[in-house]
């Protein structure tokens, strides 16, 4: 059994959008490698957001921290007061690195650094933070783009938005009634984009 204080946090650089089939390939090649146990978690910060599709709200996780993956792993030894990496180490990172999609290690000098303790607290209280929040609700829209109004007693009318009020998730849309620009405001989900 290895002592938890040998674990460190470390970093790794990957290609945006692959975090999580990269996190499944390295679990699994440490698995196949028999090197599990030399590595504590793997963790990829995420979000919960609302989006608005087609008019209805969608809950999607979108990574906090896109192209990195953060590893806890026991690969340094402290030897005469500086980080060495261990014979285990060499061999968690080069079955890491030799993965298609992950980049690096971020690192001094081409070896690992891991993350400073204050990072580490920062990254996981910001975890926990994230799965605290209330969702957020991106939003979907910009002043000036072309919408049509799909719910309500203006509905079909194209407009253009004149303002954007996250707080309230509203928007002023001016749209043309009789020859006449006519400003209305209408929750994110009244309309869609032109």
């Amino acid at each position: 059994m290895i002592d938890e204080s040998k674990f460190k946090w470390y970093s790794l650089k990957t290609v945006s959008g692959q975090e999580k089939k990269l996190k499944n390939y390295i679990e699994s090649e440490l698995e196949r490698e028999n090197l599990s146990h030399f590595v504590n978690q793997i963790l990829i910060p995420l979000e919960k957001v609302v989006q608005l599709r087609r008019g209805k709200k969608v809950t999607v996780e979108k990574n906090f921290f896109p192209g990195y993956i953060f590893v806890e792993a026991y690969i340094q030894d402290e030897k005469e007061g500086r980080l060495v990496i261990n014979a285990y180490g060499k061999e968690v990172i080069t079955t890491i690195v030799a993965i298609t999609g992950v980049a690096k290690f971020l690192a001094n000098n081409d070896e690992p650094k891991p993350l400073r303790d204050s990072e580490v607290n920062r990254f996981l209280g910001k975890v926990d933070e994230l799965n605290d929040a209330p969702e957020n609700v991106e939003v979907p829209f910009m002043v000036g783009e072309s919408v049509k109004v799909i719910d309500g007693p203006f509905n079909g009318f194209i407009g253009a938005i004149e303002g954007i009020n996250e707080e309230r998730k509203k928007l002023k849309v001016i749209v043309k009634i009789f020859g006449r620009k006519t400003p209305l405001e209408l929750n994110y989900i009244q309309v869609e984009k032109e």
